[in-house]
């Protein structure tokens, strides 16, 4: 065990958190604390018996207010790898059915013993405002409205780390409805954090506006750490170089209300293919947060392809998520 334990014992105070909601404010040296605790974990996870004591009389709670399989699964799962005792809550089965407030139901699990709550809602900044309000319990962002998914991008930055031994200076492509995806800003924060070059590429429609007003070729003003982030609309010219390109979902609703003329024209403009994904490197990394559309974001060919990393992601997410509850109950021991 005392493997497991150095790693936490040697980060500095000020690198110990009681939540994580975004990945705004992770130092770097942070983020590589909790890449290399993940390693760890990893490890743990490709034994034979895959269970240590290390979380044994702590309480995770996931509170789940929309629908989810990997994200809660995963969670629950390395929870229970680390023996901790899961709990999974969902929106018809908490007093929020009976019009319970979202506070009201986070200090109900915190007084019955809750150490982490891992939360996901529809609407933003939810988790930044249970956090606020709990003395004890830390909070787990597992997705708020069109915000944030900080676990989804360490789950990312890790699984490229992984592949390429590391981060700085690879060539990164997130293409697909980047105004509306939590997945994209929490990546954008983490990425641009640790040194990546990122293309972000879709219709002007579902670009985010701030994004789409030029400053100097790049995606912010000039000192703000979006500036070395690109954005181009051509999924032809941002795949040229590209170490990594990264999927996102095409949700329905984005057809029917109007950002985009119809599901084939996108398909036909946007879809990763095996076409456009040769004007990348040859050892490019397939990856996309799930759930897949096959055959309009991406072609079936390229999801299940020998570049495609995207069952791997799940795998690491499970063990990316061992460290978070990990290094949280730890951490707030010495609280």
């Amino acid at each position: 065990m005392s493997q497991l334990l150095d790693p936490i014992e040697s980060v500095p105070s000020y690198e110990r958190r009681r939540h994580i909601l975004d990945l705004d404010d992770f130092y770097r040296g942070e983020t590589e604390q909790i890449l290399n605790t993940t390693d760890a974990m990893k490890e743990v996870m490709g034994r034979d018996i895959r269970k240590i004591p290390t979380l044994r009389g702590k309480t995770i709670i996931t509170l789940f207010y929309e629908p989810s399989t990997r994200t809660r699964v995963s969670f629950e799962e390395a929870g229970k790898i680390l023996s901790a005792d899961v709990i999974n809550i969902g929106l018809s089965g908490s007093s929020a059915a009976k019009g319970e407030s979202l506070v009201n139901t986070a200090l109900t699990l915190q007084a019955a013993g809750a150490d982490v709550i891992v939360v996901r809602h529809p609407d933003a900044g939810a988790p930044y405002l249970i956090a606020r309000q709990l003395e004890h319990a830390s909070v787990i962002n597992a997705g708020d409205g069109s915000h944030a998914h900080p676990t989804q991008a360490l789950l990312d930055l890790y699984t490229i780390r992984s592949a390429f031994g590391r981060i700085q200076g690879l060539r990164v492509v997130i293409t697909g409805d980047i105004l509306h995806s939590r997945v994209a800003r929490s990546n954008l924060w983490g990425l641009t954090a640790m040194g990546a070059q990122v293309v972000v590429c879709g219709p002007p429609t579902l670009i985010p506006m701030e994004m789409s007003i030029p400053h100097s070729g790049s995606a912010g003003p000039l000192g703000h750490p979006m500036s070395s982030v690109t954005v181009e609309t051509s999924l032809e010219k941002a795949m040229y170089g590209a170490d990594v390109v990264m999927v996102l979902r095409l949700q329905e609703e984005r057809f029917l209300s109007g950002l985009i003329p119809s599901l084939r024209e996108y398909s036909r403009l946007y879809q990763l293919d095996e076409e456009r994904l040769a004007m990348a490197k040859p050892n490019v990394l397939v990856m996309h947060p799930g759930p897949m559309n096959e055959g309009i974001e991406i072609s079936s060919a390229v999801a299940h392809g020998v570049q495609s990393v995207i069952q791997n992601q799940v795998t690491n997410g499970v063990a990316l998520r061992m460290a978070l509850l990990y290094m949280l109950t730890v951490s707030n021991q010495d609280r």
